[in-house]
């Protein structure tokens, strides 16, 4: 038996041995689970106990000393951030955060690639209206909406992609979050009265996004979500290319609606990008704009594949943008005198 004892300091010697004494275990069976500032510092705080020694022995296998340099250099970044930036989640769950806590950790994950601490200002879009969206986005270097299914919640994340889009602040969209990109860029640069997705109303006049069984062939699937991961191909010369590095990559998707490709010339042709794509074409998986420093959504859910060892590229260029933002900014004040841009 082992004993993981849970404490705010590093337990004496003379603690140790009585545990071990009044539990019956010897006195090294006896490991300090000292409270860190980040789950991300447990790694070395056992470390430092011998623990990980102590399981290979228990499990009979090879000892060896393991470099933890990636996970100092981590420990490092995360307690000696150089920058900051404030990010502005837009969502429909922010009264449950562990709902996002996916999404949480990776943005943390796209800071610590940053050398950035990394802000989470969760923004409830049931309580964003013409008249305090402004007010209440522009204190933020970035905005994302997170992924999400139904219609409550769905106006107040349109008025957020605008004012993103219209005020050139870096913008990130998930899932629910390219549907409402797409919407809100059918409705207000493409004049479509009343786009939306079939979800949200099935007498839309224009219905951008669409239901999966819809799309030509997708009834044979057997299925009415996209679950799992999938291929996409990337445009060259695109924004998902220059993150990726890559022409294909793979990602994991969770969802029942997709982009309509009806009005996908009328959509290009204002200045939306296309540029990932599935390999038989059927499916938009990211979209982009033309005009806009950083405005990227995709149909799949990247944090599901974010590490703190290895931050998802979307992150790290995300935040990396949210850090250029917050420069540009405090350049700007500076230039005005200290009044907000």
């Amino acid at each position: 038996m082992r004993i993981l004892s849970r404490t705010n300091r590093q337990l004496p010697r003379e603690i140790k041995s009585k545990i071990s004494l009044f539990c019956n275990v010897p006195e090294e069976a006896v490991i300090t689970a000292r409270d860190v500032l980040s789950i991300y510092e447990v790694p070395l705080a056992l470390h430092e106990e011998g623990l990980d020694g102590i399981i290979l022995k228990l499990l009979q296998l090879p000892q060896h000393h393991g470099d933890l340099t990636p996970w100092v250099n981590l420990k490092q970044a995360l307690n000696n951030p150089q920058h900051a930036v404030n990010i502005g989640v837009v969502g429909k769950y922010v009264e449950y955060e562990d709902s996002y806590k996916s999404l949480n950790e990776a943005l943390i994950h796209g800071g610590i690639a940053n050398r950035a601490k990394v802000g989470i200002c969760w923004v409830d879009s049931e309580g964003l209206t013409d008249d305090n969206c402004r007010s209440t986005l522009s204190a933020y270097d970035a905005i994302l909406i997170p992924g999400g299914f139904g219609k409550r919640g769905i106006e107040g994340m349109l008025k957020a992609i605008r004012y993103a889009r219209e005020h050139q602040v870096p913008f990130f969209g998930i899932c629910l979050g390219m549907q409402c990109a797409v919407i809100e860029f059918a409705r207000n640069a493409c004049g479509l009265e009343g786009a939306d997705s079939s979800e949200f109303n099935p007498a839309t006049p224009h219905r951008v996004i669409y239901k999966l069984r819809e799309l030509l062939g997708v009834d044979e699937m057997g299925g009415t979500m996209r679950l799992g991961a999938y291929p996409c191909i990337l445009e060259p010369e695109s924004l998902a290319q220059r993150i990726y590095q890559r022409k294909e990559i793979s990602e994991r998707h969770r969802h029942r609606y997709e982009f309509n490709r009806e009005y996908e010339q009328l959509l290009t042709s204002r200045g939306l990008r296309i540029s990932g794509n599935s390999p038989d074409g059927n499916f938009v998986e990211i979209i982009e704009l033309a005009d806009h420093p950083w405005f990227f959504a995709c149909q799949f859910h990247p944090e599901f594949k974010s590490r703190p060892l290895d931050p998802h590229p979307i992150f790290a260029a995300f935040i990396r943008a949210a850090k250029e933002q917050y420069q540009n900014r405090q350049g700007t004040r500076q230039l005005s005198g200290g009044a907000n841009p």
